[in-house]
């Protein structure tokens, strides 16, 4: 199993969703008011009258089969518009409980 960590301006949030959705991906949990800076293009998202925009979050764990539809629908998301910014990361899962 792996973890995906998907980390997207809030501008994204309804095709996550429904990427989680189309792959039937059901379990997460989401972190809203995620705050950071990018570390392509190093634009913050503060929420902040300086830095408005802010991100989201979302973790899920999911079987080894999926982690490359899940990266390439979020290459395909990021490719539409790379200023908004969305990002993932994997890693594995090496127990549960």
């Amino acid at each position: 199993m792996k973890a995906i960590m998907i980390i997207y301006n809030q501008a994204h949030t309804e095709k996550v969703e429904f990427l989680l959705d189309k792959l039937g991906i059901k379990g997460y949990s989401l972190w809203e008011n995620v705050q950071g800076r990018g570390s392509e293009t190093g634009v913050p998202h503060l929420g902040t009258h300086a830095w408005p925009e802010i991100n989201k979050s979302v973790l899920t764990i999911v079987e080894d089969e999926l982690v490359d539809k899940v990266l390439n629908n979020i290459k395909r998301i990021d490719a539409v518009n790379e200023e908004v910014g969305i990002r993932a990361f994997v890693w594995d899962v090496l127990k549960s409980v």
